[in-house]
């Protein structure tokens, strides 16, 4: 009977240890992302009751235990705010209401759609990450939640993460490398099985009643998408801040985002304070948007890594295709402000916003994308990779242009023009270049003539204007050149400021025309000659033949390389005595082919503190502008 009893006993003790471990596997499975497991996921309803259970049993102190800020560390040095102020505060912290008053009297629809909400994180502290996920949790309605998607951007510790999967509807998807915010959000909005898709940041904290007024807007308009307000908490202190409501997104041509102000004349307009604010552009952290309506768009432009411009390039899309950007003023989040990004970014943080900005500019921005590099040259010749994809999306989509999108939701940004100019005269010694009508010509031709000033006012046809849009100008003609090969005469024809032709920029000690790369340069031409030459420049692949005419004794101006240095060549002696730094500067040219018909004088100095010097060996060329 010992025997027998014995063998019962460890038996029902199998059987024991067997059922906990299925059951241990079935409670884990629910925590397992749908499109990491191939079947679908039966979501159970989770009672008031059930709910607060949940989130007591969850065992707080044990996760931000690991970690900590230690006395003697620097507090900022992690996450570049105060962790240890951030430590100090609950997870579940009361926070004031900051709507107006108004908003308590709203109602809103009783059948509002649920929404998945994405949340991204790398690396982030973990005081903050739970207190965002906790806000959530407190001042949500549960059937409003259909489940808090963490996408954890390759974190060093996956249990950042990982752990916060014992709290109620919260899953956790992790890279298996670094991806950036905007690649994680897509994939967190692939993972998603809501219609309504709700982005937030991992270190922000919901208010209260925050989801209603962003849900009741999206379900009126599906293609509206929409943001709260959102409130400071500050980085120092962990003080929660009430941010204005009178404020809305803007840019300048930089692609820099700053909050701006209401017009006093919109806030007139604005009888309700409870009423969306329609906005240019989102900050981009903190959103809510309809999931076909987030798919049908073209998700994000995931050829954009890290982080920063993916705002820009979802709201000139949203758009410029059918959607709109709104505001909801009954909606407040609060969200820690830093001064500087705590993670390393691979290519350098201005390397990384100036390609995803870039990317953006040729993609939405048309002509008005010569603004965008005025205003930030660094991007100048920065790889921004392949658009063709996103191009052509625009097309399929049949979206309107950029000027659109100034005329009717952002008028406000200045489209700049001559009053951003500088004018002057562009000197060489005694001698301006001058525009000039000739019989029988439809255009005026280039040449230079002495210097004529009349009480420090240039002569007309002696005064040009140096535009925001990098265009050289008189009167509606512009400085152009008719191809892009060395020793092209330099034109004026029709101001185009799509016309990437007619684009110079200083570069170094040269004014270098943009589209070519060379620099400008003069050329004496006399009566009757036309002479074919065949030139070759440094880096061409093969000759190419260039005809030269003049039509009157003078000098023109024409493109060179930007690296000669030659003196003014008076005789085919002097030529021949240059030749060989010509050949070493910018390809094989030989006496036969510049013989004796034109003189060059080389132009080398560019803008410098209002005015453009030229000065070669020999002579001088000055652009006073």
């Amino acid at each position: 009977m010992k025997r027998l009893s014995r063998k019962l006993t460890l038996a029902a003790a199998a059987l024991f240890w067997v059922a906990a471990f299925l059951y241990f596997i079935l409670l884990n499975s629910r925590k397992i992302l749908p499109d990491q497991r191939n079947e679908p996921v039966q979501v159970k309803e989770i009672s008031e009751a059930e709910w607060d259970e949940l989130l007591e049993e969850f065992e707080e102190k044990s996760y931000l235990g690991a970690h900590r800020w230690k006395p003697g560390e620097d507090p900022y040095s992690l996450y570049a705010f105060n962790q240890r102020e951030s430590e100090r505060i609950p997870s579940n912290r009361a926070l004031k209401d900051t709507r107006h008053y108004r908003c308590t009297t709203l109602h809103y629809d009783p059948d509002l759609p649920s929404t998945s909400i994405v949340i991204t994180l790398h690396n982030e502290a973990r005081s903050t990450l739970l207190r965002t996920v906790r806000s959530v949790l407190n001042r949500t309605p549960v059937h409003l939640i259909h489940e808090i998607i963490l996408v954890d951007d390759f974190s060093e510790d996956p249990n950042d993460c990982l752990l916060l999967t014992k709290l109620p509807k919260v899953k956790c998807l992790r890279n298996t490398q670094r991806e950036g915010l905007i690649r994680s959000r897509v994939r967190g909005a692939d993972a998603a099985e809501s219609g309504i898709l709700t982005f937030l940041d991992s270190h922000c904290e919901v208010n209260k009643d925050w989801l209603p007024p962003l849900l009741q807007r999206v379900k009126e308009d599906p293609s509206c998408v929409a943001s709260p307000v959102i409130d400071i908490i500050n980085m120092d202190t962990f003080a929660y801040v009430a941010a204005s409501s009178d404020l809305r997104g803007g840019f300048d041509w930089s692609l820099h985002f700053k909050w701006e102000q209401l017009s006093t004349e919109k806030r007139a307009k604005r009888a309700d304070p409870t009423e969306p604010i329609k906005t240019p552009i989102i900050a981009g952290g903190l959103f809510v948007m309809d999931r076909s309506w987030f798919n049908r768009l073209g998700k994000y432009d995931t050829a954009m890594d890290i982080w920063g411009g993916e705002n820009f390039e979802i709201s000139f899309r949203v758009w410029m295709c059918g959607g709109s950007l709104e505001i909801i003023p009954c909606s407040r989040v609060g969200h820690v402000f830093r001064k500087k990004h705590p993670y390393i970014f691979p290519e350098g943080n201005a390397n990384t916003y100036i390609k995803n900005t870039r990317r953006t500019a040729e993609v939405w921005m048309d002509e008005f994308k010569l603004f965008y590099y005025s205003a930030r040259p660094a991007a100048r010749g920065k790889s921004y990779g392949d658009i063709h994809s996103r191009q052509e999306l625009r097309k399929s989509l049949k979206c309107k242009s950029f000027k659109w999108y100034l005329d009717n939701v952002y008028p406000e940004l200045k489209v700049p023009d001559d009053s951003d100019a500088k004018s002057g005269m562009i000197r060489q010694r005694q001698n301006c270049l001058e525009s000039r009508i000739l019989g029988g010509e439809e255009l005026p031709v280039l040449t230079l003539a002495p210097c004529v000033i009349t009480k420090d006012v240039p002569e007309a046809n002696q005064e040009w204007i140096y535009t925001y849009g990098q265009q050289i100008r008189q009167k509606n003609l512009c400085l152009s050149v008719s191809t892009t090969f060395p020793a092209s005469q330099i034109l004026m024809v029709p101001c185009n400021i799509s016309d990437g032709k007619q684009r110079w920029q200083k570069s170094g000690t040269h004014l270098e025309h943009m589209a070519s790369r060379f620099c400008v340069d003069s050329e004496m031409a006399l009566d009757g000659i036309e002479s074919s030459k065949m030139l070759s420049s440094a880096g061409d692949k093969e000759n190419v033949k260039h005809k030269l005419v003049s039509s009157r004794k003078g000098y023109i101006c024409v493109l060179l390389s930007c690296k000669v240095h030659a003196a003014c060549f008076f005789s085919t002696a002097q030529v021949s005595r240059n030749l060989d730094h010509i050949d070493r500067e910018i390809g094989s040219w030989t006496s036969k082919n510049l013989q004796d018909t034109f003189r060059l004088d080389s132009i080398h100095k560019l803008f410098t503190s209002g005015s453009i010097d030229f000065p070669p060996m020999q002579s001088t060329f000055e652009m006073h502008l």
